[in-house]
């Protein structure tokens, strides 16, 4: 990921959404009792990590496709697809790609959206060290916490079934944009493509969704979330559900009252192609000087060493808990 837009010229939209206008804090909460273990979730990127980096057309991204289709499964999905899909980079390599879409409570036609990328960076290119600006990143925050965090949602969404559908998606090809030092035109669709494939091609024909929540990065150590814009502009009321939510469960200094920027991410595209409200938790940390996603991010750094296992947890029991008090 990504690139930050300090500025932006946004056209008008007309988006429709089924969600109450009215945010629900977790002291409005009538659901089950939420549980979201950390340790789990934390299991869950080092899992990931175990493969090597998940840059397309490897084995090792190929291995940990399989395996994550079978985790769904296991953890009881209704049905597992796998869109499987080629596609082409902004430096013209074809990639070989699948997209992996868990889906619970099947058959209820109110659906929610959680989301992550789950491919690896193939170069460390904001990494301090120049010789290492061409080594693969392990991508245990930039991929594989979000994909962790929906995981241990998805294990405890087994155990007890919420009122509405839920649809896990790990996104691919999301990371094989070009740095900073690319010298063509930096076009917003060299990042995402596989949600941009998703968008256009959904897993299900007609395919509608309440909104989108997308995690992206959510386990890094000093990690803030503020409010993105793109989040703000297409889907506010959700953005203000979760970061109330987060307020009501304790985790006000993570969850910031605070706009922060225009970050083009995976939701961006679902937001613009598939025209669902889609939000991002995304971390902004301004007194970062290596970079406002976090020390760690594009280097060779982003490794399960500095995954914080508490930040896993606050942001897992804050989805977990605004799902259980969906209502169709």
């Amino acid at each position: 990921m990504k690139r930050l837009l300090y500025s932006v010229l946004l056209t008008a939209m007309v988006i429709s959404c089924g969600g109450r206008k009215a945010p629900v804090t977790a002291k409005q909460a009538d659901a089950p009792a939420v549980e979201f273990n950390a340790d789990s979730a934390f299991s869950f990127v080092k899992e990931q990590t175990d493969f090597g980096p998940r840059v397309p057309n490897t084995q090792a991204h190929d291995d940990c496709g399989i395996w994550l289709a079978a985790r769904l499964s296991s953890f009881g999905a209704d049905k597992v697809f796998v869109q499987n899909f080629n596609t082409k980079t902004f430096d013209n390599t074809t990639l070989k790609c699948m997209n992996i879409v868990g889906s619970f409570n099947l058959e209820c036609p109110t659906r929610v959206i959680l989301c992550s990328h789950w491919d690896s960076r193939p170069w460390a290119d904001n990494d301090s060290d120049p010789s290492k600006h061409k080594t693969p990143v392990d991508a245990a925050n930039d991929g594989a916490s979000g994909v962790a965090v929906i995981l241990e949602i998805a294990r405890q969404l087994q155990k007890q079934a919420p009122q509405i559908g839920v649809d896990c998606i790990f996104f691919d090809a999301e990371d094989w944009g070009p740095g900073d030092d690319f010298q063509g035109e930096h076009l917003e669709t060299y990042w995402g493509l596989g949600t941009q494939h998703w968008a256009k091609n959904p897993h299900t024909p007609g395919y509608k969704a309440r909104y989108a929540v997308l995690l992206d990065m959510v386990g890094g150590k000093r990690a803030t979330f503020y409010r993105e814009k793109y989040s703000l502009y297409f889907g506010k009321q959700y953005v203000d559900r979760v970061w109330e939510t987060a307020a009501g469960l304790g985790y006000k200094s993570l969850f910031r009252q605070e706009d922060g920027l225009y970050v083009t991410d995976d939701h961006y595209f679902i937001n613009r192609i598939a025209r669902i409200p889609a939000i991002d938790i995304v971390p902004y940390i301004p007194s970062c000087a290596a970079s406002s996603f976090g020390p760690t991010w594009h280097t060779t750094h982003d490794n399960i060493d500095n995954i914080d296992k508490s930040v896993l947890e606050a942001v897992g029991k804050t989805l977990l808990t605004v799902i259980y008090n969906e209502k169709p």
